[in-house]
């Protein structure tokens, strides 16, 4: 897909297609306003006749309008004047790119990035439409899994800004959401690949084709090193696969060379089985999504590498299966965290929690300014938060705010929850430092509580991304997130937001 960002009238535009806006109650936005003036009141009369009402997300295609120099005028729904916000704007971009599929329009001239949105400037809505197009247009395909199909529809889009001194600000968002875009492609790919592909041994080697590619550093820690280091919670989750363990360390220095770096630590357990506490049989495929913690990290560093982001930032990604064997964790096993903590394990399928305290650990080595874990850790903060948010916790109010500003501007929200001490209790075990689990009540929660006791060396956040990592039903698939609120969230720290 190739995008450009440019400065001119709607109906001068010689495109297959100029993409405008149409409220509800058949007002214009101020494009398709020129072009109905342009056309003797086309527009108008074809609204009055009621062919379209302006309903959010709806689409009406019109060909050889008089007036204009474009093949096709594409008017897209926009709701309510009075409520058009940022989620009316994403909703009518997306509904734009789904219209032009398989309608013959190779190239397009949007204007919908003029619309006016409260607090939101036209950097924030190019980055905007060239994520929701890229996520539009997305086909997952692997020469192992699906023959890539030819995809129709447009393959070049211009996105006009209304003055002309916005296309230097316009370029630079092209180029942010482009990158965000390439890194949340990659994220989804991971994510989509099954089990008997995506190995820690696949993620490992992914992960140094990235290095190679931006040029920054990249070790993989084997079995035999977690076992110098300690790591008996890790790697007693990994003792029921044939799969090798991995402990995947990223190295992104281009910030100043006395700056600490911020950490990213992210789940990745290929596939999860539940362990000898088996996972019912319905939808454990989707257990192959138990990775993509550690797919957002890699695509969070594609997409800060593709923008030389001036920081310094580690990834941390412990990596294995957790699958049913003669060998593997049973319920009341103890085993001796790399802290030095002793952990009761109560169900074997509150795994992830088991591999990342003894990454939280070791990302102490590096004297991190921040530390931000990414787990599709709990079903318990699906029941809290819907699809629609992710849950944040964290041992920092300032880092909480500013995790959960940068998903407000990325638009990939989250929501702070408490880790007060009085859920610490119920991890109380009689034969260990800790369970770990919680029990049903509060069991996101229980579940953040746990990983802060092996976070207190430095200011840290987890993300529970359960409900936000992936879409069941006909859409299933990963959804790439959290890349893009880690994403500027590390833009906000380097100071180039």
């Amino acid at each position: 897909m190739e995008f450009s960002i440019k400065n001119g009238n709607p109906e001068k535009q010689r495109n297959a297609c100029v993409i405008v806006g149409v409220y509800e109650s058949r007002k214009l936005s101020a494009a398709a306003a020129a072009i109905d003036r342009a056309s003797d009141g086309y527009l108008g009369s074809i609204l009055r006749r009621g062919d379209m009402e302006g309903k959010l997300g709806s689409s009406l295609l019109l060909h050889n309008v008089p007036g204009t120099l474009c093949d096709r005028v594409l008017l897209i729904g926009l709701g309510k004047e009075r409520e058009f916000r940022e989620r009316e704007y994403r909703r009518a971009v997306a509904a734009s790119v789904k219209a032009l599929d398989n309608h013959g329009a190779n190239d397009a001239a949007s204007f919908l990035a003029e619309l006016p949105i409260k607090k939101r400037d036209i950097g924030w809505k190019i980055e905007q439409m060239i994520e929701l197009t890229m996520d539009s247009i997305y086909r997952f395909a692997h020469p192992q899994c699906k023959k890539d199909e030819e995809r129709r529809g447009v393959y070049k889009l211009i996105i006009n800004v209304p003055q002309r001194n916005d296309l230097k600000k316009g370029d630079v968002a092209l180029q942010r959401g482009l990158a965000i875009a390439s890194g949340i492609r990659l994220a989804k790919d991971l994510g989509n690949l099954p089990g008997n592909i995506c190995t820690p041994s696949y993620l490992a080697e992914q992960a140094a084709e990235l290095g190679n590619h931006y040029g920054f550093k990249v070790e993989v820690l084997e079995k035999a090193d977690m076992e110098k280091l300690g790591m008996g919670s890790f790697l007693s989750v990994a003792k029921g696969s044939r799969q090798p363990p991995k402990l995947i360390v990223l190295h992104y220095n281009k910030g100043e060379t006395d700056q600490k770096p911020v950490a990213l630590v992210g789940k990745g357990i290929t596939f999860d089985a539940g362990g000898i506490s088996l996972k019912p049989a319905g939808d454990m495929d989707e257990m192959k999504y138990d990775m993509c913690g550690a797919a957002s990290v890699l695509g969070t560093f594609k997409a800060i590498a593709e923008m030389n982001l001036p920081i310094n930032a580690v990834g941390v990604i412990p990596t294995c299966e957790n699958l049913p064997d003669g060998n593997a964790n049973k319920p009341g096993d103890i085993v001796t965290s790399m802290s030095g903590q002793t952990i009761e394990i109560l169900n074997t399928d509150a795994e992830g929690r088991l591999i990342l305290c003894d990454a939280l650990t070791y990302t102490e080595r590096f004297e991190p300014e921040a530390v931000v874990d990414i787990a599709t850790l709990t079903g318990a903060c699906v029941i809290a938060l819907g699809h629609h948010a992710s849950g944040l916790f964290g041992n920092s109010d300032n880092l909480i705010k500013e995790l959960h500003n940068a998903g407000e501007d990325a638009f990939d929200r989250v929501w702070p929850m408490p880790t007060w001490d009085d859920y610490q209790d119920q991890l109380k075990s009689n034969f260990a430092d800790m369970g770990n689990i919680g029990g049903r009540a509060g069991g996101s929660i229980t579940a953040a509580c746990f990983l802060s006791r092996f976070a207190k060396k430095f200011d840290w956040a987890h993300l529970d991304i359960a409900g936000t990592a992936w879409k069941s039903g006909k859409d299933r698939g990963a959804t790439g997130r959290p890349v893009p609120l880690l994403t500027h969230f590390l833009m906000q720290r380097s100071g180039e937001r």
